[in-house]
């Protein structure tokens, strides 16, 4: 009794590679297109580059627009993306106008990235492909470590990224808890009000572009990582409409599998805390750039955020929001940022010779 028979479990698989088939051709696909480009160096970079423009922002969507397209899920798809695609293309300009080309905002200019690369090996065009399995399986890992951890040609380079990345999650912990244990109880009232007032939803969208124009700033670099450190016009053209273009997929689609770890966090639907959780968002990250220009993995302050949210409103006993749920998401989201970030590190230690000299030793 109970035991399930060999018909059920033969169902159940049958199931999950036909619900999955042709997103595992597709990669498949891409694995073996790899394989006839990458030992051209103009053509491996740019096909890198589409892969990685998708692959991160689709994976990293939770983090900056991902309350957005929670809490605006009656409003049509393409309006959300005009707008938020508008955004991209001011602030790539505005660092590619400002910076003689560099559409980073300087976070290449960064010890250990600082050179273009000028050839690549199979696995520097293919780790977008691992990112893009690791976000098929709801796991927000770090695009910033991945991607730049196989181009880094100081070993020092990413032990900074990584330093300023768990100082961002602690930073971030800290400061989601101590905010949300002054406003939860206020945002459980507001809710239990009735609709929020037509004020809020402005106030969203504006600390949604600024927190998506600030994310920008710093993730640019993880897809950037592939081209020449100054964008021609044409260059500038391509970099920024691939990117467009990835941005109006992932709205039609509702922001991809990944966007479930911000569904399953509490009330992000509703227009108020989605505001909150954008503004201290954006301005974390915003205090982070002005600091220094080492790219930083922007995943690890965003879960860092939720985490202590999560615990300041068990602390704080609001309706529906008990510790030990609170404590099993942050441990969920924790241990998927852990494996991508071993997975980063194997990555590199494959491809970049010296990084992995400087790992043993």
């Amino acid at each position: 009794m109970g035991e399930s028979s060999p018909q059920a479990e033969e169902g159940f698989f049958v199931t999950l590679v036909r619900q999955e088939s042709l997103f595992f051709a597709l990669i498949s696909l891409g694995f073996f297109a790899v394989g006839f480009v990458y030992e051209d160096p103009t053509l491996a970079a740019w096909v890198g580059f589409a892969l990685a423009g998708y692959s991160a922002v689709a994976n990293d969507s939770i983090q900056t627009i991902g309350t957005f397209i929670a809490s605006n899920r009656g409003k049509p798809w393409w309006t959300l993306w005009i707008y938020i695609g508008g955004i991209f293309l001011l602030t790539v300009g505005w660092s590619w106008w400002a910076y003689d080309g560099d559409v980073t905002h300087q976070r290449l200019a960064a010890k250990g990235f600082s050179e273009a690369p000028t050839s690549f090996s199979y696995l520097q065009v293919a780790a977008p492909l691992v990112l893009m399995v690791l976000t098929r399986m709801r796991m927000p890992v770090s695009t910033s470590l991945l991607l730049l951890s196989c181009f880094a040609t100081e070993p020092s380079g990413i032990g900074k990224v990584l330093t300023k990345s768990v100082a961002g999650y602690g930073v971030a912990f800290v400061v989601a808890i101590l905010v949300w244990l002054a406003v939860s109880k206020a945002l459980a009232r507001f809710e239990k009000a009735g609709e929020p007032h037509p004020g809020w939803r402005v106030f969203q969208w504006v600390s949604s572009g600024a927190l998506w124009s600030v994310w920008v700033m710093q993730d640019a670099a993880n897809i950037a990582i592939y081209l020449p450190r100054q964008l021609s016009v044409l260059e500038l053209a391509g970099f920024a409409g691939v990117v467009f273009v990835g941005l109006g997929l992932l709205f039609k689609f509702g922001g991809a599998r990944v966007q479930k770890v911000v569904d399953e966090k509490s009330s992000v639907e509703d227009v108020r805390s989605a505001t909150v959780i954008d503004f201290v968002y954006a301005i974390i990250l915003y205090v982070f750039k002005v600091h220094s220009k080492v790219p930083m993995s922007t995943t690890w302050v965003f879960i860092g955020l939720l985490a202590g949210r999560e615990i300041a409103m068990s602390l704080r006993h609001v309706a529906g929001h008990g510790r030990k749920h609170a404590l099993k998401l942050m441990g969920k989201d924790l241990l998927y940022v852990t494996i991508g970030l071993v997975v980063s590190v194997g990555l590199a230690m494959a491809v970049n010779e010296r990084f992995a000299d400087a790992v043993f030793d």
